[in-house]
């Protein structure tokens, strides 16, 4: 299986969800299982299958977890320095067409969230990044078109 980079404090979150679905989420998903048995009929028993619906969507995103953490190769941003767009930077670009600026995270594929401007290291953009420097232009085919942007900032840690 390929390793998959991951900050620690992405790696971090994957195994407090791991823990809290297999401490906490999955004895409640039992208990709820016992308390449906208890009405009755298990044919027609609506509250019986919904919580063997979560059931198996918690097992399921167990399963996914022990992959992504089994895969997993922590890399940690905070060693690295200068001013080439690597694994973990913290970028601002900004749009060459119209001078919008954005900060952006480039993260592992487990722990992006491009409402949180943390992009995954797969992306079209972060890959078009890999590798620049501030004061760089690079160019990514979006669905609107191809944007330019200019790197204006480069951060780890």
């Amino acid at each position: 299986m390929d390793k998959v980079p991951i900050t620690p404090a992405g790696y971090k979150v994957l195994e407090e969800e791991l823990k809290e679905r297999k401490n906490v989420t999955r004895p409640e998903i039992v208990e709820s299982i016992a308390v449906a048995r208890e009405h009755g009929d298990l044919k027609e028993n609506a509250e019986y299958h919904a919580a063997k619906e979560q059931q198996a969507f918690n097992e399921g995103r167990i399963q996914e977890l022990e992959g992504a953490i089994g895969a997993a190769d922590i890399i940690d941003p905070s060693t690295f320095s200068g001013d080439v767009v690597k694994f973990g930077a913290k970028v601002v670009i900004v749009d060459e067409e119209t001078d919008e600026e954005r900060s952006l995270q480039i993260v592992g594929e487990y722990e992006s969230n491009a409402d949180l401007g943390k992009i995954s290291i797969t992306s079209p953009i972060a890959r078009a990044l890999i590798g620049k420097s501030i004061e760089d232009s690079v160019k990514v085919t979006t669905p609107r078109g191809q944007v330019s942007y200019e790197i204006l900032e480069v951060k780890y840690g």
